[in-house]
């Protein structure tokens, strides 16, 4: 039987992992709305919407990382993997639609005058930048560790949060020194962040729907899974591999050639021999189907048999 412990241990990291970024991304989020309300900065409150956005896209992945590790049941005979990325593609489009709110308010403001903001605002803005870049640190770490696109792609996320402050806290030094002329600064650096969440939530939405459209694993991966499918006793070659991802883990269709004078009882055991190792060697794959092709193949006889002496003479 499966031994789901290691999955199971990767499930455990991977959520501990994004619940981490949702305490951190409310309690910036708060403080940078509170901040942004009464410094007279709309570039914090862009901000603002930019983390409680991925507050709310951490809520939806938590809950799917939840349903994925449900068993397969009669209705879901591969079970839930998908919910991760299912969740993603809906969070996507929910962050790209509140940049482009964000943006729309921006622009309409760009001539509004208000009150410089105070020195405050830049120690708020500040600060974000270094959290938002220490957890992009600690998610590449668990996400290489784990091999979670999702966790690595919310490190991503991390470090863009970071650029976003950055240019908050650009635009906001512009005005401190600048003086009130450069007010416009301030709409300025919310627009940046605009485009930065744009341009993040367009990349999830990809990947996520890359995902569901059964793209094949990375080349590096799919390579490792047919060098030991071939390292076991009896396979002469690999003809087909297809390795798709499913959330956190993997699906694989294998054609293996045995020679074609075994018996199907052979052949058979052959087949389990590469699931079971494959299954034992990869903890991130959820199934192996293994399908038998006779060797020499089927073209490479007609081959042979073309060009046999008998036909040659012939």
């Amino acid at each position: 039987m499966l031994d789901r412990t290691e999955i199971s241990r990767t499930y455990a990291e991977v959520t501990q992992a994004a619940f981490l970024g949702l305490v951190v991304n409310l309690l910036l989020g708060v403080v940078k709305l509170i901040g942004g309300i009464f410094g007279n900065s709309f570039s914090l409150i862009a901000d603002a919407v930019n983390s409680i956005g991925d507050v709310v896209a951490t809520i939806v992945v938590l809950f799917a990382l939840r349903v994925a590790q449900r068993p397969a049941d009669a209705e879901h005979p591969y079970g839930h993997t998908r919910a991760e990325g299912i969740a993603a593609s809906n969070v996507a489009l929910l962050i790209i639609v509140s940049a482009v709110f964000v943006g729309w308010e921006a622009i309409q403001r760009i001539n509004a005058q208000h009150e410089i903001p105070p020195v405050w605002t830049l120690w708020i803005a500040g600060a974000n930048v270094l959290i938002k870049e220490g957890l992009y640190q600690y998610n590449v770490r668990v996400g290489i560790r784990t091999g979670s696109s999702s966790i690595i792609a919310n490190a991503w996320d991390h470090r863009s949060d970071a650029f976003c402050s950055l240019a908050v806290l650009t635009g906001l030094a512009v005005i401190l020194l600048g003086g009130p002329q450069y007010i416009w600064a301030d709409k300025v650096a919310s627009l940046v962040v605009v485009a930065a969440i744009v341009w993040s939530g367009t990349q999830l939405f990809r990947s996520s729907a890359s995902e569901l459209m059964d793209v094949q694993a990375n080349s590096e991966f799919v390579d490792h899974i047919r060098e030991v499918a071939m390292s076991v006793e009896g396979v002469e070659d690999v003809e087909t591999l297809w390795v798709r991802k499913s959330g956190l883990e993997f699906f694989a269709d294998i054609h293996i050639e045995v020679d074609q004078h075994l018996s199907v009882a052979t052949g058979h055991r052959i087949g389990h021999q590469v699931k079971d190792r494959l299954l034992l060697e990869f903890s991130n794959l959820r199934d192996v189907l293994v399908h038998l092709e006779p060797f020499p193949h089927t073209h490479e006889l007609l081959q042979t048999v073309e060009e046999s002496p008998e036909n040659s003479e012939e």
